[in-house]
């Protein structure tokens, strides 16, 4: 049976506040649950794939059974009234203001947060694969059960006509659909295998589309690094951008922090031409996914190709040509002595900069295709290193299950969900009857705030201070958000017991900033 574990540790793993909000999922092979819960269980499955494409979004209904479970509540009591008229008045509002508050603290776990879902792109999860797969981790991280529950999530969520759309409610679009087709068959599944035939609809929605050869920058890159493209068919993305100076507007340390932890290692990968083992199942994948035969491709034709359900803007002629510019002449030139050795460098100075932010974030980084890409970069440097062994052992953060599968999070959103709920708590007049659920929730806002600013000299690794703020998620991860913040420090002010003398010291470090 699935158990949902909260703020636990383990090896290779460090913390600032023993774990506080850290959520895993761990399959117990000697626990099979009781025949009400695996009924309660298989019958949540089964209704969300025959409805999967009417309600596209799952319940957590695994999550919250256990949760109820842990804190004695029973998800069957205090149903609403089943008349089929009711009086509207302050009684009949209160007493269901108060059913929905009781079973919001059944669902609360120990630590104080609430768990829960968090997909955010169809592609997530297919990027962690690859990597999984490329530094040959996928059978020693992910379990028989692990892989068996992303199959299921990712045929649940693949659309009527064999894609898969960018988001659960999207229309199908090459790079979900190349990336998990893709990862499917790097999780065992066959060509011809699949519900309903899934797998030859999914090649074939990708053949009818042009092939892999139409799919956006983001997927040439991940194909290129598993081997099934060619990254002379990749628009250049230079690493010698990073010895820039800071003032430079083309710096990649300028770059809103997301797009900067994105872009600075698929520049590292870019820079080394990094290719996985060649396996078979690489090079059946460079038979399916391509129309044309691999090696009569013409990558440089290649490049520029996108499916126009990609196409969400039309490339300027100013990009097209700096493009070209790079592709036919930066590239070369960078490649030619003495001017070579500014590529060492570069790449050098890039796996610097992200080994600093895999350690200030404890290997969790900003988000989960943020992970995926540093993770690879990091085994590319040294698939033996200390380093990689702890981003793996952070894989499992990202990994939520529900009654439609396991998928990668794109991240967790604890100490902004713990905010608003307490808030709005707070707001109710029945709030005093809830002091349990405000004092756990209390106490992870407490543990949950970052009491340090980043390592060494921050400035020059383009990171703030962040002593006295909020992340968005956990406090081990580092990167505080100032809204994410003030929405903590107005819960701090709205609660008596922030209102110490330590606590009145701490408000004003999150004030501080935020200026």
């Amino acid at each position: 049976m699935w158990k949902l574990k909260i703020a636990e540790g383990g090896p290779w793993l460090t913390s600032g506040n023993n774990h506080v909000g850290r959520e895993t999922w761990d399959f117990d092979q000697n626990d099979a649950g009781s025949s009400e819960e695996r009924d309660a269980l298989d019958a949540a499955r089964a209704e969300f794939q025959k409805n999967r494409f009417r309600t596209r979004h799952s319940s957590d209904v695994l999550a919250r059974m256990q949760l109820a479970k842990k804190n004695n509540f029973s998800l069957d009591q205090q149903k609403p009234n089943d008349e089929a008229t009711v009086d509207i008045n302050v009684a009949t509002v209160s007493e269901a203001l108060r059913r929905a508050l009781g079973y919001f603290s059944a669902i609360q776990a120990h630590d104080g947060h609430w768990p829960g879902d968090f997909p955010g792109p169809l592609f997530t999860t297919a990027t962690m694969i690859i990597v999984l797969y490329v530094t040959e981790s996928l059978g020693t991280t992910l379990s028989s059960e692990h892989r068996k529950e992303i199959c299921r999530y990712l045929y649940n969520r693949q659309n009527i006509d064999g894609g898969w759309g960018l988001h659960a409610e999207g229309e199908s679009s090459m790079l979900s659909s190349a990336l998990n087709y893709t990862a499917l068959r790097l999780l065992g599944e066959g060509a011809d295998d699949g519900p309903d035939m899934s797998m030859p609809k999914a090649w074939k929605w990708i053949h009818d589309h042009g092939g892999a050869t139409m799919i956006p920058i983001l997927g040439k890159l991940w194909l290129s690094v598993l081997g099934v493209f060619d990254w002379s068919g990749v628009n250049p993305m230079p690493p010698e951008l990073f010895l820039l100076p800071s003032f430079v507007p083309i710096q990649p340390g300028r770059l809103w922090s997301h797009f900067r932890m994105a872009f600075i290692p698929m520049s590292y990968l870019y820079g080394k031409k990094f290719v996985g083992p060649i396996t078979k199942l690489v090079l059946s994948l460079r038979e399916e996914l391509h129309i044309h035969p691999y090696k009569k491709i013409n990558w440089k034709q290649a490049r520029k190709l996108c499916a126009k359900e990609d196409a969400y803007h039309p490339h300027t002629w100013l990009q097209e040509c700096l493009s070209d510019c790079l592709y036919s002449f930066g590239e070369p030139f960078l490649a030619c002595w003495p001017v070579s050795h500014m590529r060492r460098r570069a790449l050098q100075q890039i796996a610097d900069f992200l080994k600093y932010e895999d350690d200030i974030s404890r290997y969790i980084c900003i988000g989960a295709a943020q992970k995926a890409l540093s993770m690879l970069c990091c085994w590319s440097e040294d698939p033996n290193s200390d380093a990689f062994k702890r981003h793996l052992a952070r894989v499992a953060d990202f990994l939520w299950l529900g009654e439609d599968g396991m998928k990668v999070r794109v991240c967790a959103g604890q100490s902004w969900d713990v905010a608003f709920a307490v808030q709005a708590i707070l707001a109710s007049n029945v709030a005093e009857e809830f002091g349990t659920t405000l004092r756990k929730a209390h106490h992870f806002i407490k543990a949950s705030q970052i009491v340090d600013n980043p390592s060494g000299d921050f400035s020059r690794k383009y990171r703030h201070i962040s002593k006295g703020g909020w992340a968005f998620q956990v406090a081990d991860q580092g990167w505080q958000v100032s809204d994410c913040t003030a929405e903590a420090l107005k819960l701090c002010y709205c609660s008596q017991s922030f209102r110490q003398i330590s606590w009145v010291i701490r408000w004003k470090q999150a004030a501080s900033m935020m200026r």
